[in-house]
Formats: C-alpha cells, sequence, structure tokens
C-alpha cells in the first residue's frame, strides 16, 4: 500500500476516508464535494499501516466485519462515524460502471447482467462516503 504522497495536491478543505468491511476492506478517499480522490481494497493488516490525514473524517460501514474495522480505528485512538451501508454494493456497481463505460457487444447486456472484472469494496466505501456525505451522520466513535 502506498502513503499518502499520490494524493499530494489533491486534497481539499475536507476529505473523508470511507470503509467498507468485510474480508476485504475498501478504501475511498473522497472530497467534500464527493470527487472520488483515491480508493484502494486493503485486508485487516495493512488497514493497521494505513496513512491517515489528522484532521480527515474516517466513516466506517455497519455491515459484517465493521466491528474488527472499528477496533482498528480506537487502537490508532482515531474517531470515526459508522454509516448504514445497505444497499451499497448495488450502489458500488453503478459507480464503477460510471467511471468504466460498458463498450463493445457487452453495451447490449441489460445493466443487470453485467458483471465488473474485479472487487468493488472500493467502489461500495465510494458509496458509503457518498451517503455520508449526503446525510452528514453523527460521530460513533
Amino acid at each position: 500500500m502506498r502513503g499518502l504522497s499520490w494524493l499530494d495536491g489533491l486534497w481539499t478543505d475536507a476529505v473523508i476516508v470511507a470503509f467498507d468491511p468485510g474480508r476485504n476492506i475498501g478504501v475511498a478517499y473522497v472530497a467534500s464535494d464527493g470527487r472520488l480522490l483515491g480508493r484502494a481494497i486493503v485486508d485487516l493488516g495493512a488497514l493497521k499501516a494505513l496513512e491517515l490525514l489528522p484532521d480527515a473524517t474516517l466513516v466506517v460501514g455497519d455491515g459484517t466485519g465493521s466491528r474488527a474495522v472499528q477496533d482498528v480505528l480506537h487502537k490508532l485512538d482515531r474517531s470515526f462515524v459508522v454509516q448504514d451501508e445497505e444497499g451499497s454494493t448495488l450502489e458500488a456497481r453503478a459507480l464503477y460502471f460510471r467511471d468504466h463505460p460498458v463498450r463493445g457487444w457487452a453495451r447490449l447486456l441489460p445493466p443487470g447482467l453485467r458483471s465488473p472484472p474485479a472487487a468493488l469494496d472500493d467502489y461500495a466505501a465510494y458509496a458509503i462516503a457518498l451517503r455520508f456525505l449526503g446525510g452528514r451522520g453523527a460521530p460513533s466513535g
């Protein structure tokens, strides 16, 4: 996992770092205006070593594996917001295909039959961040 240098120059006044918990943990760096600045899929061990800006707002999805992510953030002495993530996988598919338009014969398939070529945990984290921005949940961790 690379450090924050890959996002140098892209930070805005407020950055949200959202986590989609699970076996693979999706991470999305999102600007306060909803722009996706960066994304990654990590495991729990890499999460412990992830560099986070001190003033970033951390948002954790409330699904399977959420407690493990919350425990790591508590150990790092970081506060966070827990956000509802129900349906975020469907939102992740839509966000993925928005960023990667279907080309060729696959355009003929109905959207529900199109499969992304990779895991969408990072886009699920992006969906969680967008939900947070839309509702501005209260800190819980």
